[in-house]
């Protein structure tokens, strides 16, 4: 099996990320290639970056980055669930991506954007192209949600429709097959 994390972007309170993270949590436990794994950005509370030395070193001095490192290192692939905030990507995933820099190397990630008309892609795409200077591979197929609120019902759960399970099930296939192959390439340290 595959170590999934999923990566659960805000932090403010009052947030839904978490409902839409649980969703897809949900969803891509049933996959039988993956154990999946939430990581929280809210729950886990990041300082912003405070370690003195670069990440490409590798030599952290803080407790919360040895424990950062430690689950990113382990992950096979990612699940991004964002936000758009300003037609970008939450801060607070801004700055766990730069905590680190090799432990990202060489997996494969799917994204999950939700937002008001614009359903997160501005967010989504922002993420991409920040993904691609970590050597993460953002998968084409992602998921979207428009004026998510209308997806949350009166349980404050998040119930989407036909379309974006299938849309979800799609990335998990691709990011099956993508991991696969990113795995070879990873363990090629020629």
């Amino acid at each position: 099996m595959y170590k999934l994390k999923i990566i659960s972007s805000t932090v403010r309170p009052g947030r839904k990320g978490p409902i839409i993270t649980k969703w897809i949590a949900d969803l891509a436990s049933q996959n039988r290639h993956f154990e999946v794994e939430v990581l929280d950005l809210g729950e886990i509370n990041l300082p912003m970056m405070d370690e003195p030395n670069h990440p490409n070193l590798r030599k952290y001095q803080h407790e919360h980055t040895k424990w950062w490192s430690a689950k990113i290192d382990e992950a096979d692939a990612f699940i991004f669930v964002t936000a758009e905030y300003d037609y970008n990507y939450p801060a607070p995933l801004r700055n766990a991506l730069e905590y680190l820099s090799h432990e990202w190397n060489y997996k494969a990630a799917g994204v999950v954007s939700y937002g008001g008309v614009s359903a997160g892609t501005r967010a989504l795409n922002s993420l991409k192209n920040d993904l691609a200077s970590l050597k993460v591979v953002a998968l084409t197929e992602a998921v979207n949600f428009p004026f998510f609120q209308k997806n949350i019902n009166d349980q404050n759960e998040f119930e989407a429709n036909e379309a974006s399970h299938k849309a979800a099930e799609t990335m998990l296939k691709q990011l099956v097959r993508w991991t696969k192959g990113l795995k070879i390439i990873k363990e090629d340290r020629d």
